[in-house]
């Protein structure tokens, strides 16, 4: 789904995409000040959870939202272009062009295409390693193993391998089966997760919308 362009005084939730674990996960909040041609200029980012600024440097990407009143995430990614003193000092970032910005309702996700690299350990203790068929924000469907029987409810451990700027990165979670589909050659089982942290579900849209982004411009 196609997104609108964030407007003046819209509040911007972002995070700084990073090599580094910790600083990757936290979560920032803006405003936009002001919007031109080809930017926008924000308000020096806070983390709310210590009231600290964050400090951001020239080239930074940014994976960042906004919501609408109808209830809908936006994402996109941007990088910092630079600076401007007003009033209060700004931070100049990259406008995103409207076809670059994933709209997500809140209460659905996004669901792509994709076949990546999924471990899952059953109750039993036994695992095996599988591929994906789709990935979301909510959910996965991947190939089951022929010799194993999901039942609805069932649950399952799964760590999931997701590429990401060059890098691997690994998002464990535990999984609800909701059912399995025999096809005429697989088997696929779909899941929605249960127990998952915030900021692996983050990853795994900012994957998906920029699954999406890629697939329009081919």
């Amino acid at each position: 789904m196609r997104g609108l362009l964030p407007s003046i005084n819209q509040v911007l939730y972002m995070q700084v995409n990073s090599i580094d674990e910790a600083e990757a996960s936290q979560e920032y909040k803006s405003r936009i000040a002001d919007i031109s041609e080809g930017q926008m200029a924000i308000e020096i980012p806070i983390n709310e959870k210590t009231g600290r600024l964050k400090r951001l440097m020239e080239g930074d990407e940014l994976s960042a939202y906004f919501v609408t009143q109808d209830g809908f995430k936006h994402y996109f990614t941007t990088e910092v272009i630079g600076f401007r003193e007003d009033v209060i000092r700004l931070v100049l970032i990259r406008k995103p062009a409207i076809e670059e910005i994933a709209k997500i309702q809140r209460r659905s996700f996004l669901r792509v295409a994709a076949d990546l690299e999924l471990s899952v350990k059953l109750p039993s203790g036994r695992y095996f390693v599988t591929r994906t068929d789709d990935v979301g924000g909510g959910g996965l469907s991947f190939l089951s193993d022929k010799d194993t029987a999901f039942e609805a409810e069932q649950e399952v451990a799964c760590w999931l391998l997701v590429p990401h700027r060059g890098k691997i990165e690994h998002i464990r979670f535990t999984g609800e089966v909701i059912r399995e589909q025999t096809m005429e050659t697989r088997k696929i089982c779909m899941l929605r997760y249960k127990t998952i942290s915030e900021k692996d579900r983050q990853r795994i849209i900012r994957f998906c919308f920029e699954r999406q982004i890629e697939s329009r411009k081919n």
